[in-house]
């Protein structure tokens, strides 16, 4: 139940609460006939001042004068909220797409999800799970309220244009993900936004198996495609489900502790040129190197306890994750301080 039906139900039931109460009220009192005592109760409510129907008792002018001050006062109250209720429906749209607008102007290194389907939600929600900025771009205004009313940004607009990219700050984003519904559509997508920003970090959905090797060409960062994808992930879990179990609680359980994260070494980092074993980081942070991609973009699985770190290394570490807050802290540039 949304805010403005509840809001129609409260005054509904204030108005309807103070009728009967007002009729019978006037009917147990001085003992009018029920429509008689329905009349006055909305005539004393409304100000009317048509004067009483029938003579009324000390009693019953006592119970008059209550329910004047209450009656009048809940009437003021459902014509504020009416009017109230008016102004959103009218404002509001315009008070939220600037709103929007504002928001989205100030973001920066952010990510931008061109299409809310099945892909694009799942993409969404990760990265509202995250806490990474990000932004939502859908032609159907349906699917963009549907991420606004899920406390994303979003905005109703084609993202296969350009001037659409632009609202949305494509040229200071830092990765977008094509999740449109055909491969036209995300290759068309991807070909636009890396000519608005050619360092652009781009995650495109891929139906068909000969669109990968098109996208890659196109300058994708990295293509998904998702049915090959997934027979591929359900043969895993017949031939080596404890591995898939595995997979799936470092990468996918969220309210476990344990995950797999990405770090990258700084170039003023004090670790740098150190073995993994003189870092002890599976004593002192319980955190594993899985895997390291070195400067040249080369992958070394399973490194050895003597390989040495160096500046631009990205490390691919397994732990909890107070463990891998402290790695990043630890890999990170080191703060500058000087003397005033």
């Amino acid at each position: 139940m949304n805010r403005l039906t509840r809001r129609f139900l409260f005054i509904a039931g204030a108005i309807l609460g103070t009728l009967v109460t007002g009729t019978v009220g006037f009917t147990l009192i001085d003992h009018y006939p029920p429509f008689d005592a329905f009349y006055m109760t909305l005539i004393t409510m409304t100000t009317v001042g048509y004067g009483e129907v029938h003579p009324l008792s000390h009693a019953g002018r006592v119970f008059n004068s209550f329910l004047i001050m209450f009656g009048v006062t809940t009437i003021f109250i459902a014509i504020g909220a009416m009017t109230q209720t008016i102004i959103e429906l009218e404002f509001g749209d315009v008070f939220n797409k600037r709103r929007n607008k504002r928001m989205i102007e100030k973001l920066n290194h952010h990510h931008i999800i061109c299409g809310f389907g099945r892909v694009g939600r799942g993409a969404a929600e990760e990265l509202q799970r995250a806490g990474a900025p990000f932004v939502v771009v859908d032609s159907d205004p349906a699917r963009a309220e549907r991420a606004m009313m899920a406390g994303m940004l979003a905005v109703a607009a084609d993202a296969t244009h350009d001037d659409s990219l632009r609202q949305v700050g494509v040229e200071r984003a830092h990765g977008l993900v094509a999740a449109l519904a055909t491969d036209a559509d995300n290759l068309f997508v991807l070909l636009s936004a890396k000519a608005l920003n050619p360092d652009l970090y781009v995650a495109a959905r891929a139906a068909e198996e000969g669109a990968v090797e098109k996208m890659r060409r196109a300058g994708a960062s990295s293509v998904i495609a998702p049915y090959a994808l997934t027979g591929h992930r359900l043969a895993q879990s017949l031939l080596r489900p404890h591995v898939v179990q595995f997979l799936d609680f470092a990468t996918n359980d969220v309210k476990e502790e344990t995950a797999i994260e990405q770090v990258l070494v700084a170039e003023g980092c004090e670790t740098v040129g150190k073995t993994i074993r003189q870092m002890q980081l599976s004593r002192d942070l319980g955190v594993i190197v899985m895997a390291i991609r070195d400067c040249h973009g080369k992958m070394h699985f399973n490194p050895p306890a003597d390989a040495a770190i160096q500046a631009g290394d990205t490390l691919i570490a397994m732990g909890g994750q107070q463990g891998l807050r402290a790695l990043e802290v630890l890999l990170a540039e080191p703060p500058h301080t000087g003397r005033g």
